[in-house]
């Protein structure tokens, strides 16, 4: 299992419409293992290897992670912030960050206003801040600031990837983990003969409507599309049993239905007997709230049957989602089997 690859993927910045560094990584990783590998108007990279039949499946892995741009700049330099992406501002307390500047990178503090604990009243500490009570805090004066960082300059949050047991924990494996698995599956079939003609599109602006997969679905065409992402373990104390969607080391999700798309009843039961066939751990996926590029590629030109095969993580949408190896490893099993027929 490449870690190191995922560890670099993780650890790259890149917030809705500014994936271009994921991209360059992904692209360079590609070189020699497809067909052909190009980008789209909307930032998309389309990597295709060529079947040996007229059938094509698009597969998609979104680079994107929930992050924000700078939209104010005070008179004491702090930052104002809008967010891309949903977040729970509970794990947004005291977060490094780095704002991607035209000029160069630049560290930062993320906190919300207000008083430390020291001089806060109990009641103030109950509150849970909005996004726009929280600031970057650059340790700059305003000026430098202001010569430094120009509206919309991305915020990504920062954090080191590393291992806990048997998780592998770290920041924008949301969808990372998805982009590594459709890496390594294409490096896999380097060199094997196919049916389906496969478009790997390591898709752009997921985190904020999806969007990235709509033009690449409409431009491909698929006779099938798989949507390859993260879901929700809520496998942990506090949560009903029944509420955990998911479980850590269960097996790779199949998901049957998301708040944006339900999976062709076909391809849940072909995967489904897919993974019993070939001995691979599965788990089935009912996600009440959250969608995937599944519901783009299904709603492109007259339709596409579609399926999404999850990731289950801890602690989604932090800096410390945390996914099984084992689950990982069952989820590119799966796809290699149905990619190879």
């Amino acid at each position: 299992m490449n870690l190191e690859l995922l560890a670099r993927l993780s650890e790259t910045f890149a917030v809705p419409s500014r994936e271009e560094r994921v991209r360059e990584l992904v692209r360079a990783e590609l070189t020699g293992l497809v067909d052909d590998i190009r980008e789209d108007a909307l930032g998309n990279l389309i990597a295709v290897k060529r079947g040996t039949s007229a059938k094509n499946v698009m597969v998609a892995a979104h680079m994107d992670e929930i992050g924000f741009i700078v939209k104010f700049i005070d008179k004491d330099g702090f930052l104002r912030v809008q967010q891309l992406g949903g977040f729970d501002t509970r794990n947004l307390f005291a977060r490094n960050v780095v704002v991607c500047a035209s000029g160069g990178d630049l560290p930062g503090i993320l906190h919300p206003s207000g008083k430390p604990v020291h001089l806060s009243t109990e009641e103030e500490r109950k509150k849970i801040p909005a996004i726009k009570e929280f600031m970057v805090d650059l340790g700059l004066p305003e000026g430098e600031v202001k010569r430094l960082v120009r509206i919309g300059d991305p915020v990504a949050l920062e954090q080191s990837f590393r291992t806990v047991g048997h998780l592998l924990v770290g920041k924008a494996l949301d969808d990372r983990v998805s982009v590594w698995v459709l890496i390594e599956a294409l490096r896999a079939l380097h060199g094997v003969p196919h049916e389906w003609t496969i478009h790997a599109v390591f898709s752009t602006q997921e985190e904020v409507g999806l969007r990235g997969a709509i033009p690449a679905a409409f431009g491909l065409a698929p006779d099938i599309g798989i949507a390859l992402d993260t879901t929700i373990a809520a496998d942990t104390p506090g949560v009903p049993e029944d509420e955990a969607v998911c479980r850590s080391g269960a097996g790779v999700g199949i998901k049957v239905m998301d708040s944006a798309s339900l999976s062709a009843p076909h391809l849940v039961r072909e995967f489904t007997a897919l993974a019993e066939r070939n001995a691979i751990p599965y788990q089935l996926e009912v996600l009440p709230l959250g969608g995937t590029d599944a519901a783009s590629i299904q709603g492109s030109r007259a339709g596409v049957p579609v399926i999404t095969l999850s990731t289950p993580s801890r602690y989604v949408h932090t800096v410390q989602e945390a996914v099984h190896r084992d689950d990982l490893a069952a989820t590119l099993a799966l796809l290699l089997a149905w990619l190879k027929g």
